[in-house]
């Protein structure tokens, strides 16, 4: 089984930092692109930022200037750096990645379980 697990979530100020990690473990030959999507309450599941395997990376216009993805591919890790956080980055954070179990398999999505990060005023 392919298992995607999240760490750092918790409670931040309005203008705190807080750095997300993921870990993807399992059978698992190739990683496509690795990122963070959040959902608040009410809210679309929407993309946070990604990053493919040679490290171009893509963000959401409201955390440009704010947020950092990067990934070690060895380590099948990606991390959120985020910075100046704000009451609206409040939501649940789920890691996803898009990735081959054998080299003969299709693309597949995989997801954390989510964790929480909230941003007091």
């Amino acid at each position: 089984q392919v298992q995607l697990e999240e760490s750092g979530g918790g409670l931040a100020q309005s203008g705190g930092s807080l750095r997300l990690s993921c870990v993807a473990s399992g059978s698992i030959y190739s990683i496509n692109v690795m990122g963070w999507f959040r959902q608040a309450p009410g809210k679309q599941r929407e993309l946070v930022a990604g990053i493919n395997h040679g490290g171009s990376a893509n963000y959401a216009d409201s955390v440009k200037g704010r947020f950092t993805i990067s990934r070690d591919n060895a380590k099948k890790t990606v991390v959120l750096q985020m910075n100046s956080l704000k009451p609206e980055d409040t939501a649940v954070y789920y890691c996803q990645a898009t990735l081959q179990k054998t080299a003969w398999s299709n693309w597949a999505d995989y997801w954390g379980q989510g964790t929480q990060v909230t941003v007091s005023s």
